[in-house]
């Protein structure tokens, strides 16, 4: 990979946007007063990661490198009533210059899948005139801060699901979904489809509570018989509602499991707890603390399950960027700052610790479910830190600028366990939207 030619394609491609996505108007491609509307979307970003994978300074693999990656989308909605709507969506993603595999998923790559169906459904009612609501199809499924339901959208190709999803709508912001699924798995050979045998369904509700905050419940079965998975997840998400606590802010998540996990007896928890203070600047910064935990597996001989299962998260935002862990096996302590400079750009700055919650279990990556290292009991469970530099300029409504650096620092877990080289992670992405 010869990485001088992959940041020289972006910086052409986010010059060019720059020039083009100045002035602020509204979409050019809305037709018909907005009953017929074009979307396009366009995301191209360069990536440089080093020893990310095997943390091994001393072997050069082809992780070891960078490459760029670009995600085209256009769309298509139709709404010729307020309470109808037809929409449909293609994607095409790509990875460029890249000496890992194209296929997505093999060696960490995310792969190529050429032009393919991402959405299409439709959807009957809007919630103002009569309460209920029917979204059927192809389409995105993100609840609460896509700890365990998400569209993964920093992925290059993202998820989506075949769903059917009723929602109530009530007063002053209450709702309740009731939905089914079936995740679309990827096909680089042919069109994406999703596999009847593994369902998500559940009851998620959404709550203005006291005047302060949102709080949602949730209720998720998961029944997979490929995995011989059978399980209930419970769960309460609470976000504290904008200046109603003056500078101050919280949010947190809990969730228990029970039922089967690759037919062993599950039993797991997962917890997640914030609270931020902005200070009075003109700047606006923001000062964070908070605590993630998910359960791990105490013995892998004993027929039962104690790790907590991920489902389908976007675990990008959460849990370091360098996308190293995820929601499951977990002790995670981040620091947060964040600021906003001028109205265009923001800043954030993150300092993470990781530890084991067991180490008869495994550390599982981002996707939540591919292995860092073999199960090691007799290992410290310090798996190590991260740091994690992010800045975002928005010139317009339509084009974002974003460049993010981080440096895991390893821990005494990886040095138990094999090589422990520290890791960085270089990327620097332009996003077009319309």
């Amino acid at each position: 990979m010869k990485p001088a030619r992959a940041f020289l394609l972006l910086a052409l491609s986010a010059n060019a946007w720059s020039q083009n996505a100045i002035p602020e108007k509204p979409n050019p491609l809305a037709l018909a007063d907005g009953r017929i509307t074009f979307g396009i979307e366009d995301q191209t970003r360069f990536e440089y990661r080093e020893n990310n994978f095997d943390f091994n300074s001393a072997l050069g693999t082809v992780n070891d490198d960078a490459w760029l990656l670009n995600r085209f989308r256009l769309n298509l909605k139709l709404q010729p009533t307020p309470w109808l709507t037809f929409f449909a969506e293609g994607q095409d993603s790509r990875e460029i210059d890249s000496d890992r595999a194209d296929i997505p998923g093999v060696l960490g790559a995310e792969g190529d899948n050429p032009i393919d169906l991402r959405q299409l459904y439709l959807e009957i009612g809007d919630g103002k005139a009569f309460p209920l609501s029917l979204k059927a199809g192809r389409q995105v499924l993100l609840y609460g801060d896509q700890r365990l339901i998400g569209p993964l959208d920093w992925n290059n190709i993202s998820r989506t699901f075949d769903a059917a999803k009723l929602r109530y709508t009530g007063r002053d912001g209450l709702w309740v979904d009731a939905f089914i699924s079936s995740v679309v798995n990827i096909d680089r050979y042919g069109m994406d489809d999703s596999d009847k045998d593994s369902l998500l369904s559940g009851l998620y509700a959404h709550i203005p509570t006291l005047g302060i905050q949102d709080t949602e419940l949730y209720a998720l079965y998961f029944d997979d018989e490929n995995r011989n998975d059978h399980f209930l997840t419970l769960g309460t998400h609470w976000k504290s509602l904008p200046d109603k606590l003056g500078p101050w802010d919280y949010e947190a998540e809990f969730a228990v499991q029970s039922g089967t996990a690759g037919g062993l007896d599950l039993t797991s928890f997962a917890s997640y707890v914030e609270g931020g203070y902005t200070f009075q600047h003109e700047w606006k910064p923001r000062l964070g603390l908070e605590y993630s935990y998910g359960s791990g597996d105490g013995n892998a001989a004993d027929g039962e399950q104690g790790a907590f299962q991920n489902l389908f998260p976007t675990n990008h935002p959460h849990y370091g960027y360098m996308d190293v862990f995820s929601w499951s096996n977990l002790h995670n302590v981040a620091l947060h700052l964040s600021t906003k400079p001028v109205p265009k750009l923001t800043a954030s700055l993150d300092y993470h610790l990781f530890w084991l919650a067991n180490t008869n279990d495994a550390l599982r990556r981002a996707n939540a479910t591919t292995t860092v290292r073999s199960i090691s009991p007799g290992a410290s469970n310090f798996a190590g830190s991260e740091l994690d530099l992010l800045v975002t300029y928005a010139p317009s409504t339509h084009v974002k600028l974003t460049f993010g650096y981080s440096h895991l620092f390893a821990g005494s877990y990886l040095s138990d366990t094999g090589s422990a080289s520290d890791a960085d992670f270089v990327y620097v992405m332009t996003s077009l939207s319309f």
